[in-house]
């Protein structure tokens, strides 16, 4: 399905600061770089999954699913951009394509603490594409140029492109690098490469991240030709030894579902590969608990429990009792129960951790 014509589409009137929190904004946490990122994803990087993630690893770069500047704009901005403390370094990732758009949502991710400020240059859905931005903006680099320079005016913060390597059947190298010269140009320095092409017509998004090839040295031949910027390669990475290659190779690393889905895994990132001393999370025992009591505090905020544990339901992968620990916590049955009542259920399900030595 192509792009729309962006020509038909009404332009909005922006307000760019009648949605911001009251008081002083929250202060911007630490930048320590996109060595190691969780990927945004729709429906799944909400500030729940981001705070559980965060309990599991301090120093991956965390970001928000894709929020439209639409949403923002006209919508309810408090209900998209309100996150957790506890989530820094986070980055805001922003759908739209109008540069007066996106720098209004650009001041907003500042005003209300955010790190980062991404554009999604991307997103192959149908809806998206309706909407002419997401993948389809790789074929308009002069166009996402004049909205990197309007965010860049707008804010202090890192403005970084998330993007394909083409977008249809074109695999030629020049494409993708000259959308990335351009970009520079306008001052960008990090992209984020989903190292596929976006096929437009025929995949759904599942297979738009399956099906089309995954090839690694066209990233690799954008950071030597633009040695300057730094180049976070995304798409197809599931264990230590593929994290290990591109960490050697590239600015840094974005993993996506199986981050979400074998959380645990990134218990092991900050020690293995950020540099730090020690593990946040040495228990997923502990880590549920704390949970435990993350979903009492939201509950009494009105958010149902299940809305938070929906996202932990791999933590227990491989241990005997998870299939039944998931079951307890994913049952709905279950769901005027207080988080406490529906722990101690679940635990009946896991033999003890000490008897799995």
């Amino acid at each position: 399905m192509p792009c729309v014509d962006r020509q038909s589409r009404p332009k909005m009137t922006v307000e760019p600061d009648r949605d911001a929190p009251r008081g002083s904004p929250v202060p911007v946490g630490p930048t320590p770089g996109w060595r190691l990122c969780v990927a945004p994803m729709l429906d799944w990087t909400d500030r729940h999954c981001r705070y559980f993630h965060r309990l599991l690893t301090r120093h991956t770069r965390l970001y928000t699913e894709m929020v439209t500047t639409g949403a923002l704009l006209r919508g309810d901005a408090a209900r998209h951009l309100a996150f957790n403390d506890e989530e820094h370094p986070v980055a805001l990732q922003l759908g739209g394509s109008e540069p007066d758009e996106l720098a209004a949502c650009a001041r907003l991710a500042q005003r209300w603490g955010y790190d980062e400020v991404n554009l999604n240059c991307g997103c192959p859905s149908e809806r998206v594409q309706r909407g002419a931005f997401g993948a389809c903006l790789m074929a308009e680099p002069s166009l996402v140029a004049d909205a990197v320079r309007a965010m860049r005016d707008a804010t202090d913060l890192p403005v970084t492109v998330k993007h394909r390597i083409g977008i249809g059947r074109d695999e030629s190298y020049g494409f993708v690098r000259d959308f990335v010269g351009a970009i520079a140009d306008a001052g960008c320095e990090v992209f984020i490469v989903h190292a596929r092409n976006a096929w437009l017509q025929g995949l759904s998004p599942k297979e738009n991240r399956e099906i089309p090839p995954l090839r690694y040295e066209i990233v690799g031949r954008l950071a030597a030709d633009f040695p300057a910027l730094r180049f976070v390669v995304n798409g197809g990475v599931t264990d230590d030894a593929q994290l290990d290659a591109h960490l050697r190779r590239f600015g840094g690393a974005m993993v996506g579902r199986e981050a979400y889905h074998r959380p645990w895994w990134l218990a092991d990132w900050d020690v293995r590969h950020l540099g730090a001393v020690a593990s946040p999370a040495t228990d997923r025992d502990a880590i549920e608990r704390h949970m435990v009591v993350y979903m009492a505090r939201q509950a009494a905020q009105g958010v149902p429990w299940p809305h938070v544990a929906r996202h932990m339901l791999g933590l227990m992968n491989g241990r005997p009792g998870a299939r039944r620990w998931r079951q307890v916590w994913s049952d709905h049955r279950l769901r005027d129960d207080p988080p406490e009542v529906v722990w101690r259920r679940a635990r009946e399900m896991l033999q003890p951790a000490a008897a799995l030595a």
